[in-house]
């Protein structure tokens, strides 16, 4: 038993012989969900998200001086600004890579400002009411692309809108009424059922799984020409810049995690390691993430979840998951029974998954009790809402860069928050 009393396993102690293996796995498998749905709604290369959010974890560890039980997943956050960078190049993910490693760098630049000054002006440049409204237009910008992904419209195949609807149906009824560890994996027996359902209704091809080899390298994407893996450049352009604002809900959301799981493990993980090494951590996994041609990585909900459940809070868990997940990424097999996971299974968990992203905003409000009678509040929120869903633009100069959606929403609910007279003000 660990001093707090908290925790039956305490952050550096390892579980004896199997126990820690078996751990691990149970650790592995409730992030596995959302880790394979964000790359599989990219676009990117499941087995490098795998490989990233291991490799990811294992160097948060080091960052962090083994002091932070923590698993690093896939990022929701950066769906839409990914997706739409994507397919603003034709495809290509030069954009979206460059715009991730900076999101790194700008988790690192952040670290050392709170090394030397201090959190506070983290809570002051990003406020409830900034907050809260930026990732409610983070999950409602992805709508459409939930229902379109789960068939709903018109001329629609019935036999995708009934496997999407029973998915949803499933992850909800998970979420809501699930009681232990069940509860933290609506996503992976939501997406299981899913993908039964699929095959019964034959809308799964094996073809691609019998062909792939039992063992192989991940899918890596490069910034430069190694062996017969896709390559990518450099690219500095609007469609990169418009994915740096979302980082400051990232972190606002790194700050949060880092508090709940402190809570639960009875320790202030804010001061020892400290806020800065584990925004060093997060940013560095993300960099290396997007450098490989994996997605952004970020501190998981499922994994205090996990934590909170088991009172196992040991890091030679996670680390023994991110090494579970780096293996996988290698089993050629399996990412290929992945790749055939139908899009209506994505879509219905996406109808939960984006709508609860977009709740989420609102909870936020609610929860720091935000007073909408106050004009200034009204302002800002409606402001972001209507240029984030709108989806507007502001071109940058003639050279073709513009700021739109969710980055422009995110600048001028930052801008409006430093501008409006306070109510101490008006009077």
């Amino acid at each position: 038993m660990n001093e707090e009393k908290n925790l039956i396993i305490d952050v550096n102690e390892k579980p004896e012989g199997l126990k820690w293996l078996f751990l691990s796995f149970q650790h592995v498998f409730a992030m596995f969900g959302a880790t394979i749905l964000v790359p599989k709604l990219t676009g990117l290369p499941v087995s490098v998200a795998l490989f990233a959010s291991g490799i990811g974890t294992l160097l948060y560890t080091m960052i962090t001086k083994k002091k932070v039980p923590v698993y690093l997943g896939s990022s929701f956050a950066y769906i839409a600004a990914v997706c739409i960078a994507i397919e603003a190049m034709g495809g290509d993910v030069s954009a979206a890579q460059t715009g991730l490693m900076l999101v790194g760098l700008i988790y690192i630049i952040v670290a050392i400002i709170v090394k030397f000054v201090g959190k506070d002006w983290i809570s002051k440049l990003l406020p409830p009411i900034v907050i809260g409204p930026m990732i409610a237009v983070i999950g409602l910008g992805l709508a459409g692309t939930a229902i379109s992904n789960a068939g709903f419209v018109e001329g629609g195949d019935g036999r995708a809108m009934i496997v999407a609807l029973v998915t949803f149906l499933v992850a909800a009824l998970i979420s809501s009424r699930a009681k232990g560890f069940l509860k933290i994996v609506p996503f992976l027996i939501a997406i299981i059922v899913g993908y039964v359902l699929s095959i019964a209704f034959g809308l799964v091809d094996f073809t691609e799984v019998a062909k792939a080899s039992w063992i192989s390298v991940p899918e890596f994407i490069l910034p430069f020409k190694v062996g017969n893996f896709e390559t990518y450049k450099f690219y500095f352009g609007p469609e990169t810049l418009a994915i740096l604002p979302v980082a400051l809900v990232t972190i606002s959301e790194h700050i949060g995690d880092h508090t709940v799981l402190g809570k639960i493990c009875g320790k202030d993980f804010l001061k020892e390691p400290g806020l800065d090494r584990t925004l060093i951590g997060d940013g560095v996994a993300t960099a290396v993430s997007a450098f490989l041609g994996g997605p952004a990585n970020t501190t998981y909900g499922e994994n205090t979840g996990v934590i909170g459940l088991t009172k196992i809070g040991s890091v030679y868990v996670t680390c023994g998951a991110a090494v579970i997940a780096i293996l996988l990424s290698f089993c050629g097999k399996f990412s290929a029974i992945v790749a055939t996971i139908p899009w209506c299974v994505l879509g219905g968990m996406s109808i939960l998954l984006y709508g609860i992203i977009a709740s989420n905003g609102l909870r936020i409000l609610i929860d720091n009790q935000v007073d909408f009678s106050k004009q200034r509040n009204l302002i800002i929120a409606s402001a972001m809402l209507v240029v984030g869903l709108g989806n507007a633009v502001f071109p940058l100069g003639s050279g073709g860069a513009a700021l739109s959606g969710t980055a422009l929403a995110a600048i001028v609910g930052i801008v409006l928050n430093l501008i409006l007279p306070s109510e101490k003000e008006d009077a």
